[in-house]
């Protein structure tokens, strides 16, 4: 007989039943200020490969997209459609139809990515936790224009209760063994 697991662990697990990813406002008037711009362009299109390889569901979000632009090609031209969720709050949740979206999934999980990390993804998350969600934040998937922002943002959301991740914990999470299809396309990415 074993102990009783604890269930807060669940939420340190990801797997593609539960979870659904989340890619917050990357687009061509606010990348430039970014110096890990290529970093979050490479992590967020190995996260969007696997999702299409295992059926996760992709929510993309853009900011006044007006004023800052379509989504990147870097990462417009790797998703499966291009459905932007436009807003004009910081807080995705706050924008009109995204937790709808989210709620439709019936996902538990969300893998949590963009820009800028102290912002749009800071607010985002904390709603999505207030909402009951386990958040995985995938850090090197994530940046801010400054070092002390990006800290900042990611030591706020593992203080609220995120969970925070790397793209290969991520990727390898969902993967769950070696040897499948899924699992050798990743890593022939990832090398």
């Amino acid at each position: 007989m074993g102990v009783t697991p604890d269930v807060t662990m669940n939420k340190f697990i990801l797997n593609k039943d539960s979870a659904a990813l989340v890619v917050v406002d990357i687009q061509e008037k606010l990348v430039p200020a970014m110096k890990k711009r290529q970093q979050v362009y490479d992590n967020c299109g190995h996260l969007i490969e696997l999702a299409k390889l295992i059926d996760l569901p992709i929510v993309l979000t853009e900011q006044y997209p007006k004023g800052l632009g379509p989504t990147v090609p870097e990462i417009k031209d790797v998703l499966p459609s291009y459905t932007p969720l436009e807003k004009v709050t910081f807080d995705c949740c706050r924008g009109e139809g995204f937790l709808d979206t989210i709620a439709s999934l019936q996902k538990t999980h969300i893998i949590l990515t963009g820009m800028e990390t102290h912002i749009c993804v800071l607010q985002t998350c904390l709603s999505l936790l207030k909402e009951g969600y386990f958040v995985h934040l995938v850090s090197d998937a994530v940046c801010s224009r400054k070092k002390q922002d990006f800290r900042t943002g990611v030591e706020t959301m593992r203080d609220a209760g995120a969970v925070i991740n790397c793209t290969e914990t991520a990727l390898f999470q969902l993967l769950e063994k070696a040897g499948t299809p899924e699992f050798k396309a990743i890593s022939k990415r990832i090398k």
